[in-house]
């Protein structure tokens, strides 16, 4: 199992992410991934996001074998061709160590619409729009030059196994009730092809590890809220 690593921007400035990112590297961990939002306050911070692709881009260039991907870009933020033409540069720029993490989003009348709300930013109401969303994204990804791997971060049965039909692999959150069912309905519609599982959570790897490979994960993702110190 893979062993991935995840820093806030909410809670850290560039140099502390990029020297995080680079003992990552040298650690061994697989992946590093970044948190898409404008607020830091949405994920316990103090401070303004760094945009989610302008620092992958960044760590790109400072790094040189670890991954790299949006755990996930919601496609809510960008018209699908701005997120793919931002994809399609840190694919370049990385020579190919991204990625990409999509997610369909909140609806409007959720805690998480806030900082939409502060800008603007309509939100479908409907769940099936933001399916349909990130359906439409995965279109647009596809049919750039470069090849990028997909994976969806899913909290349900029906994005899950829109997951498996289309995408390349699924994020679900480690605490989550369903995250086994939602693992099963992915790989079940993504048949015998490969596909990618990967789950998040805050706990050391030793405290999940368990849990994880009883879920047959192919890598964990730990996810780091507070200051790197």
């Amino acid at each position: 199992m893979k062993i991935d690593i995840q820093f806030s921007p909410a809670a850290n400035d560039w140099p502390a992410l990029r020297d995080a990112v680079l003992r990552a590297e040298a650690d061994g961990y697989n992946t590093t991934w970044v948190f898409d939002h404008f607020d830091g306050a949405m994920i316990q911070g103090d401070r303004p996001m760094l945009e989610c692709f302008t620092l992958l881009g960044a760590l790109a260039t400072a790094t040189t074998t670890i991954g790299l991907g949006p755990l996930v870009a919601n496609v809510a933020n960008r018209h699908p061709a701005v997120l793919a033409a931002a994809a399609s540069s840190v694919q370049r720029i990385s020579e190919g160590r991204l990625v990409l993490g999509l997610g369909a989003g909140a609806s409007p009348s959720s805690k998480w619409s806030a900082e939409h709300s502060a800008r603007g930013i309509p939100l479908h109401a409907d769940i099936a729009d933001r399916h349909a969303a990130v359906v439409e994204q995965i279109r647009v990804v596809r049919a750039l030059p470069e090849a990028i791997p997909i994976i969806i971060g899913v909290n349900s049965v029906r994005l899950a196994t829109l997951a498996g039909q289309l995408a390349d692999g699924i994020n679900v959150r480690l605490s989550h009730d369903r995250a086994a069912e939602l693992i099963v309905a992915a790989r079940e519609a993504a048949g015998g092809r490969p596909f990618d599982v990967s789950g998040w959570t805050f706990d050391e790897v030793d405290d999940m590890r368990e849990h994880a490979e009883d879920l047959g994960l192919d890598r964990l993702v730990l996810t780091r809220l507070g200051a790197i110190t």
